[in-house]
């Protein structure tokens, strides 16, 4: 056996080794939630599925951090701004925090109203639709993650109530309203990240990086642009996370963020400034101004992620808990305290053991990302999420991250064929330029050829040289450009296709998987 060979086998032991670690801690995580719900509701009537309910949940907050965080921080690890593990520390903190802190005392049990609890006459069958759709869903983000699909995850619960229902009560039990609203999510959210993306990303181009004098754009205009991230931020902290705790209208929370964004504009615009002198005249100097900002948007947008998405794991965790030990349906009910904890410690689990996968994905594995990009994106989340709010819009935040990335990445795409057209323009133009310079080298030959010449002929003789040197110079740089001119894709297709097909198929996916379970439950029980 040579030793390239003991190299592979050493390198694919570590990697079994590594997964395992990962699977044992996961598993680990389960074992404790199972051990907890056993010693303090043992006792209850039909605690089975308490109990069942508490290990579907834990298992579907680990999958939530595993897929749907890296939304939120691949942008800022794909640019480089925070390594891979900076940023996951950074997340799990504000992801625990958003969940505890503004997670919300009371959730509804069937999410975003899909289903009425009313069609469910027997408790029990509505214990074991919860407790299929919380399977289903957390099977569904198990299967998109390994696939290195970024999947709604409000979608796929959406989906598992759905089918889950659909199994119990037939489809009349279904909001199919509501259900047109999600499909229609499906586009009005990735369109809208994806169009916001592009237009920060083409104003910074053409403001800052496009200009002659880069250092003096970017004193002028990053300021600004951390300002309006300020208020974004702020605005949909207080709309998506303080909004829990104490009810906020949107003219107040965007208040607040204004007030806040003109301070933080007056104190940034002379820190970037002093920044900026420091700085060489390019895009890679300016690139480092974003930094910052984009810490910060990790942590804000895990905060809002926690504080919303918890809810995808342990709303129905929370209604099993309240069916089993009230015996009957509530439309909503209240949060005990380890249940939430089962949420929020599930996705910082998850996020840390099986984050990464999809964070390199979001990050790198579509198109390309510096911080200017990532800033871009950063900023769709949230304003997406503030211009459909107010809209009614139905969106999705996973849908809006991936589709910001798409519309980064496709605006490259337009921008370098408008200077590909460009460089046409230019070859044509070095064509003539390269005709104009032969004509005035048999100008210049013609007068250093004669014999008699007049102090007009060596006035004509120096202008001559004078622009032949000037024309030469030209058309060595139209020569540079037209040859850098390349077809190039900036997207990668196979990945945007693979992650629309996921989209595509996760309601009815999980609505297939959540009946399936649900028919294998009740045929167990019955």
């Amino acid at each position: 056996m040579d030793i390239q060979t003991i190299g592979k086998i050493n390198k694919e032991t570590k990697k079994v080794q590594s997964d395992f670690s990962k699977f044992s801690l996961a598993l680990l995580f389960v074992a404790v939630v199972f051990v907890w719900t056993f010693t303090t509701h043992g006792t209850s009537d039909n605690n089975i599925f308490l109990i069942l309910g508490a290990i579907f949940g834990a298992y579907m907050a680990m999958n939530i951090g595993a897929n749907d965080v890296a939304n939120n921080v691949g942008p800022a690890v794909g640019s480089k701004a925070l390594t891979l593990f900076g940023a996951i520390f950074i997340a799990a903190i504000f992801e625990a925090a958003g969940a505890f802190i503004a997670g919300g005392d009371v959730v509804k049990t069937i999410k975003n109203g899909i289903i009425d609890p009313a069609y469910f006459s027997d408790p029990n069958v509505f214990i074991w639709a919860m407790a299929a759709a919380l399977l289903s869903a957390a099977l569904w983000l198990n299967f998109a993650t390994s696939i290195g699909a970024p999947v709604s995850t409000t979608h796929s619960i959406v989906g598992g109530v759905m089918g889950a229902g659909v199994a119990s009560a037939g489809f009349a039990i279904v909001a199919w309203g509501t259900m047109g609203k999600i499909v229609a999510s499906w586009i009005i959210s990735p369109l809208l990240g994806g169009i916001i993306a592009a237009g920060f990303l083409f104003f910074i181009k053409k403001k800052i990086i496009y200009k002659k004098d880069i250092i003096s754009s970017a004193k002028k205009f990053v300021p600004i642009l951390i300002a309006i991230m300020a208020w974004a931020f702020i605005t949909y902290i207080m709309l998506k996370g303080v909004n829990q705790i104490i009810k906020i209208n949107f003219l107040t929370a965007s208040g607040i963020g204004l007030v806040a964004a003109i301070g933080i504009y007056i104190y940034v615009k002379p820190i970037i400034a002093k920044s900026s002198d420091k700085l060489s005249p390019d895009r890679a100097s300016v690139n480092t101004l974003f930094n910052i900002p984009l810490i910060f948007s990790v942590a804000l947008l895990s905060f809002a992620h926690g504080a919303n998405d918890v809810a995808n794991a342990i709303g129905p965790l929370a209604a099993i808990h309240d069916a089993v030990l009230h015996s009957n349906i509530r439309g909503s009910v209240a949060i005990p305290l380890w249940v939430m904890a089962v949420g929020a410690i599930g996705i910082v689990i998850g996020l840390a053991l099986y984050g990464p996968k999809l964070i390199k994905t979001v990050g790198s594995e579509i198109t390309d990302l510096d911080q200017i990009r990532a800033f871009c994106i950063a900023m769709a989340a949230a304003l997406t999420v503030i211009v459909a709010s107010q809209l009614g819009l139905p969106v999705s935040s996973t849908h809006i991250a991936i589709g910001a990335v798409f519309g980064v990445g496709f605006l490259r795409e337009w921008l370098h064929t408008t200077e590909k057209v460009h460089l046409i323009e230019t070859r044509e133009k070095f064509k003539k330029d390269k005709k104009e310079l032969q004509e005035y080298n048999q100008q210049l030959d013609t007068l250093i050829a004669l014999e008699y010449k007049s102090k007009n002929d060596y006035e004509q003789i120096v202008l001559l040289h004078r622009m032949i040197d000037d024309k030469e110079e030209l058309v060595k740089n139209e020569k540079k450009e037209f040859k850098s001119a390349k077809n190039v894709e900036l997207v990668k297709r196979d990945a945007v296709k693979k992650i629309i097909a996921a989209w595509l198929i996760t309601v009815p996916a999980a609505a297939l998987l959540s009946a399936g379970i649900f028919f294998m439950i009740k045929g167990i029980m019955l």
